[in-house]
Formats: C-alpha cells, sequence, structure tokens
C-alpha cells in the first residue's frame, strides 16, 4: 500500500510540473488557428502548456479577444501576433473535441495590454488541487 502512496503524490507533483523550455515543442500550424500574420505596429502573445496529468491527453483552447487562436496541448507553445492595445487571453474547452474532455468547464480569463514591438508571456497550467489556469509570466 505504501508505495501505492509515493506514486500517488509523484502524479500529484507532476500535475503542476513547469516545462523546461528545452523540452517544448511547436503547436502544429494545422492548430493554429489565428493571429499568425504580423501586424504593423503590433506586438506579440506568447503561450505554452505546462506537463501536468490533469487533462494530459486533451488540448485546450488558447483565446485571444475571445477568438480561438490555438488548440494547444501538453508541453506545446506558440506564438502570435496582435495589435498593439489592450487584449484579453484566455482558455477554454476546445469545442473541436468530441470526447469527454470536451464536454467540461473551462473558462479563464486575463486582461494584458501588449505595447508596439511589445511582448507577453503567458503559461497554462493544469493543477490537482485547482484545475486549469492561466497565468503570465
Amino acid at each position: 500500500m505504501r508505495p501505492m502512496y509515493a506514486v500517488a503524490i509523484l502524479f500529484l507533483l507532476a500535475g503542476c510540473s513547469s516545462v523546461p523550455a528545452e523540452k517544448t515543442r511547436a503547436i502544429p500550424a494545422e492548430r493554429l488557428l489565428g493571429y499568425q500574420q504580423p501586424v504593423s505596429g503590433g506586438g506579440r502573445l506568447e503561450v505554452h502548456r505546462d506537463y501536468g496529468y490533469l487533462g494530459g491527453g486533451c488540448y485546450v483552447a488558447f483565446l485571444i479577444d475571445r477568438q480561438v487562436a490555438a488548440r494547444i496541448g501538453v508541453g506545446e507553445e506558440a506564438s502570435f501576433q496582435v495589435p498593439a492595445g489592450e487584449h484579453v487571453v484566455g482558455i477554454g474547452i476546445d469545442t473541436q473535441d468530441d470526447t469527454l474532455c470536451g464536454k467540461g468547464l473551462l473558462n479563464r480569463e486575463l486582461r494584458t495590454r501588449i505595447a508596439a514591438d511589445g511582448n507577453a508571456r503567458f503559461r497554462i497550467v493544469s493543477e490537482a488541487s485547482s484545475g486549469f489556469d492561466i497565468r503570465t509570466e
């Protein structure tokens, strides 16, 4: 029974582990759904999703101004081109997912300001205690 407890603790700790930069991979082009063209006088949003067992087999929708910009999997990253100014970034249910993963409730948002030629970085986490969240880096 004790080995099972040790394994359970390791799973909980892994559920909120961050992704080292050398371990991330680009989101495949077919799951990048917008904001890929350069914007004159605009800036860049960068996002990566941590490794974690909570929802590990599911994609999460990454939203910019409440529009799906990408379907992001565990350990993936991407950058997006946006006009300078105020934006709302968030995560939500991937509506293209027809498995049980797409049937849950998931909606988190952050407000951010991007300067011309500016950059903002975000991290999607999945923790056993609090579920999915998006955070600034």
